[in-house]
């Protein structure tokens, strides 16, 4: 079978199926250390209906099918390990309706967050997950994304209502509504979120979103150790201040930082914080958050209430994992992204940092410690078994350390390739169940194969 020529027949445009070296090098890889799979060939549909009759045209031919978003995850969710097609889903890419008075919106999945809040903010709104990357949202319900708003607004499963959703023969579904909750039936939107193209491709959104704060403030505060950064950002949020982003890192992330963005922050672990809501509820925040820090040798406390200023605090810790990449040219991104109850987040942290010096390792840690979930970064030669060797003991520690304490081994970046080994410690019998959920829904496993789900 001529696989190129047969999916030129099924969409519009014959252009939009492509099979170059270039193309499918580019979609046969995202920023993990992940080894790169190529596609057979990469498919760029514009609707639903495209959408459908490439899967049932897989389906019958048992072709793999893998959505591809920006390309950006972490743990090799849309590296085609079998070929296959690759469909990219960015010319996907309209914003369908705004209803402000509901305060949502419906959108195609190739939308990025970025792209959505621009047209938002002139309605007075917002999208508030932010998982640092200028990611799709099809990509970041895929994966139940999250970052560093998930201490106020939760993750990407707390902001879907509906969806629109290709099945592995081309049927198509909605779930949820456009009403803000709902007791009818079982919980199809909260299944497909998270499923990483597992079971279906989505191809609409139905996402809550916001009205912009009265009054934003961001702080940097400087500590003479994680422990007591760590400690500072429990303490904000047994005492419920308003904060919207708290984000630690540690003296080597800050270091990598200040040489890939010039700036001039103290190379000490440090908190990043965010405050939203009304000024004087912001006000008591940051007076609160003064307080606690100083309470454990806070040595800098700064706040910011310029919008550029705030964006370019927040640009550097979001970029703070390509500084790293930057500052070891020629090696890929290992990240651990466990979640612990926030009572054990400074213990595990201590336990991370421990671990990494004992294996004789270097590694950034940072987070969204405001709801527990912290990574581990390391910089790895994927040709380097002793190496690797070395990462995956750190890794398999932390998550073993999380798991003990009633966390999970990944809080926002999803199993992917990555994590498929820990499934089974952490959810056990249920793990069964979720085969016969695969099954039921794409019993010819061409849904994104070897993803999530441990061999055997």
């Amino acid at each position: 079978m001529d696989l190129v020529a047969a999916l030129r027949r099924l969409v519009a445009d014959p252009d939009r199926v492509a099979a170059g070296q270039a193309v499918r090098e580019q979609h046969g890889q995202d920023l993990s250390y992940h080894p790169q799979h190529l596609p057979d060939v990469v498919v760029y549909p514009v609707d639903t209906r495209e959408v459908s009759r490439i899967l049932a045209f897989a389906n019958e031919h048992r072709v793999p099918v893998v959505p591809f978003g920006a390309g950006s995850s972490l743990e090799g969710h849309v590296i085609p390990v079998q070929g296959g097609i690759c469909l990219d889903m960015t010319q996907m890419n309209r914003i369908l309706e705004i209803r402000a008075e509901d305060l949502l919106v419906r959108v195609e999945p190739g939308v990025t967050r970025t792209q959505l809040n621009r047209q938002l903010g002139r309605e007075g709104l917002y999208f508030p997950i932010d998982p640092g990357a200028d990611a799709t949202l099809g990509g970041m319900v895929a994966t139940n994304a999250s970052g560093t708003t998930a201490v106020r607004y939760g993750a990407m499963r707390q902001q879907v209502l509906g969806l629109e959703v290709v099945l592995a023969d081309g049927r198509v579904i909605t779930t949820g509504s456009l009403a803000v909750k709902s007791s009818a039936g079982y919980n199809l939107t909260g299944l497909f979120v998270g499923s990483e193209g597992t079971l279906g491709v989505i191809t609409g959104i139905t996402l809550r979103v916001h009205p912009l704060p009265e009054e934003v403030v961001a702080a940097r505060a400087v500590f003479p150790s994680l422990d007591a950064a760590a400690r500072v950002a429990v303490g904000l949020i047994r005492v419920g201040a308003p904060v919207e982003r708290v984000e630690l890192v540690d003296a080597l992330t800050i270091e990598a930082v200040n040489a890939y963005k010039g700036t001039d922050y103290p190379a000490a672990p440090t908190l990043f914080l965010e405050f939203s809501g009304s000024a004087g509820a912001v006000r008591d925040g940051v007076e609160t958050a003064r307080e606690l820090a100083a309470l454990e040798g806070c040595t800098d406390f700064r706040t910011e209430t310029d919008p550029q200023a705030r964006q370019r605090l927040w640009e550097a810790r979001h970029h703070a994992a390509l500084a790293i990449t930057a500052r070891f040219p020629g090696k890929k991104l290992m990240v651990t992204d466990v979640c612990v109850p926030i009572s054990h987040l400074p213990e595990a942290i201590a336990h991370a940092r421990a671990t990494v010096e004992a294996e004789g390792l270097t590694a950034a840690i940072l987070g969204h410690v405001g709801d527990g979930n912290y990574h581990a970064i390391f910089t790895v030669d994927p040709q380097d078994p002793t190496e690797m060797e070395r990462a995956e003991r750190v890794n398999a520690a932390i998550v073993d350390f999380a798991l003990a304490r009633g966390g999970t081994c990944t809080g926002e970046h999803g199993v992917g390739l990555g994590k498929r080994r820990y499934l089974l410690r952490e959810h056990g019998e249920a793990v069964a169940l979720m085969r016969l959920l695969k099954q039921t829904l794409d019993p010819h496993n061409i849904l994104n194969p070897g993803k999530i789900l441990p061999e055997g």
